[in-house]
């Protein structure tokens, strides 16, 4: 499930990291929206992590679970896609591109190399390790997630 769970996020990211741009275009969605949306969207993801909200995702019927809700959007939501849109958008030259793509398959890896062994990441540090290590996510979530919704917001005030 990891290994699925990896494959659609990096699918996913590829995509939007090759097509995103002509994908808004097409959609008429200016980045700084996407940014705001992302923001937005990654709150209320970092508010459910720092209040210790618990309720598991609803499973839709003959869904794997590795596609809907742990490949996307969990692992390549809005926030994860504005980001490889303006990695990619920005990157100039060529080792500039190969070192964004590097930054994207290594985040990948871990990805799969902590879910593969999460099991045993849990038995070492035990319930009280999970719940400080989900409100510290939820915090920098948060603060990410602000961050993005300012610089969206500041890009539609300039009008870029």
């Amino acid at each position: 499930m990891a290994f699925q769970a990896v494959c659609v996020a990096g699918g996913v990211i590829t995509v939007f990291g090759l097509l995103g741009h002509q994908i808004l275009d097409y959609l008429h969605v200016s980045v700084p929206a996407l940014m705001i949306a992302g923001g937005l969207l990654l709150l209320l993801i970092a508010l459910d992590l720092l209040t210790g909200k618990t309720d598991e995702p609803k499973q839709t019927k003959d869904v794997n679970v590795a596609l809907v809700p742990l490949g996307m959007p969990l692992l390549a939501g809005p926030g994860a896609i504005v980001s490889v849109i303006l990695a990619v958008q920005k990157a100039g030259s060529v080792a500039t591109q190969v070192s964004v793509w590097a930054a994207i398959l290594a985040i990948h890896v871990v990805l799969w190399v902590v879910m593969r062994y999460s099991l045993l990441i849990i038995r070492v540090i035990k319930d009280g390790g999970v719940v400080l290590v989900t409100r510290l996510a939820g915090m920098m979530l948060s603060a990410i997630a602000v961050q993005q919704i300012i610089n969206g917001v500041t890009q539609v005030i300039r009008g870029s």
